[in-house]
């Protein structure tokens, strides 16, 4: 049975809460945005009306998601009162409990991605690293892991490009995750990932160690300006295949889009190297490169802003993009993150999807550096 000073703390936060999202000018600010919709001819410009409406929703979003977590604790408040005078019983009170504190946890934590990106829909790669079939076999896992978190929490996700392994797993897979905030989430999953368990691959049953490495950028739609100098593209085709690509393979409808970018601080030169076998069109392939492309020039731009403001913030940890991040031990029963020592013996739960204690770990630990 929950106590009152548990009741209070949670009715502190959501009180908070409408203050540090300022649901109060939100209120005003939607019905201004609201009635610009109503005006005449607001359908005429299709891209502008489009942004207007996406404003409108999100400024919902944070006003609905207010109101969920002050019904909830207000219904925790009467569950509570009720158990005084025995018409409710403490089951029926920590359950209103549980739910306005997940609630009110939900919010707090999207309130935490305020970065310039966080809103955005995420691409995400896996890469197997050294290790043939043991490594490859990993990254599908990790694929698998990451579709998981995707559908567990309503996220759509689309397969830009896939590589299988030579025996098993993959060697390489691109995915497009669309939803929520899913760059704001998953942007922390970025790494090396280990894997330590008994190989099945393994004649002799031995305990192997086999590396994936994971790139989480920003999707950029295009509303998002993005420098690119087409004198630096060529382009290759080829025979798609792998997942999205069966029924694709006898004519050239897979792309690889080449281009040659030069860091406008240091001079240094570097060959980006995109495939898209997505659809059955080379055409709709090329144009989703380019997008892809885009996305990766923005994340370059971005973590270039932050690493600046980084050194500015003398004293706050770094963010170590492409290191070692987290490590999981099947036979320990064991995931342990090395940012944040945040770690869990559900390993099962982990590879099924259940991410969200170690985003949150690494959210609450690195989100102000980001800011």
């Amino acid at each position: 049975m929950i106590t009152a000073e548990q009741l209070k703390d949670i009715k502190d936060r959501a009180d908070a809460l409408r203050r540090y999202l300022q649901i109060d000018n939100k209120l005003i600010e939607v019905q201004e945005e609201e009635l610009r919709t109503q005006a005449p001819g607001f359908w005429d410009d299709q891209k502008a009306a489009e942004e207007q409406m996406k404003k409108v929703k999100d400024l919902q979003k944070w006003i609905d998601g207010y109101n969920e977590v002050k019904a909830a604790t207000d219904d925790t408040e009467v569950a509570f009162d009720f158990y005084k005078e025995e018409m409710s019983t403490e089951e029926e009170v920590d359950q209103y409990y549980a739910t306005a504190l997940q609630l009110i946890e939900d919010l707090e934590l999207k309130n935490m991605l305020r970065g310039e990106a966080d809103g955005m829909d995420a691409v995400l790669k896996i890469n197997s690293g050294a290790g043939g079939t043991e490594a490859q076999d990993w990254a599908s896992m990790l694929m698998r892991m990451y579709q998981r978190y995707a559908e567990a929490h309503k996220y759509k996700v689309n397969i830009s490009n896939f590589i299988d392994g030579d025996e098993a797993g993959i060697k390489t897979v691109t995915m497009e995750i669309v939803g929520d905030q899913a760059y704001g989430f998953l942007k922390g999953e970025s790494g090396v990932h280990r894997l330590v368990r008994v190989s099945p691959y393994n004649a002799q049953g031995k305990r192997m160690t086999s590396f994936a490495s994971v790139f989480v950028t920003p999707l950029v739609d295009d509303s998002i300006e993005v420098v690119i100098d087409k004198s630096k593209i060529s382009w290759d085709t080829f025979r798609s295949s792998g997942a999205g690509g069966q029924n694709v393979n006898k004519v050239e409808t897979g792309v690889r889009l080449r281009y040659q970018y030069v860091d406008p601080d240091t001079g240094e030169e570097e060959e980006i190297l995109i495939e898209n076998t997505e659809t059955r069109k080379q055409q709709e392939n090329r144009e989703n490169a380019m997008r892809l492309l885009r996305s990766q020039l923005y994340d370059r731009a971005l973590k270039k802003k932050m690493a600046e403001q980084q050194k500015i913030e003398a004293g706050k940890k770094k963010i170590e993009w492409g290191s070692q991040i987290r490590s999981y031990v099947f036979d320990d029963r064991r995931v342990k993150d090395h940012r944040t020592n945040h770690q869990t013996s559900d390993v099962g739960g982990v590879m099924d999807g259940k991410l969200d204690g170690f985003i949150k770990a690494y959210l609450m630990e690195f989100s102000e550096t980001e800011m």
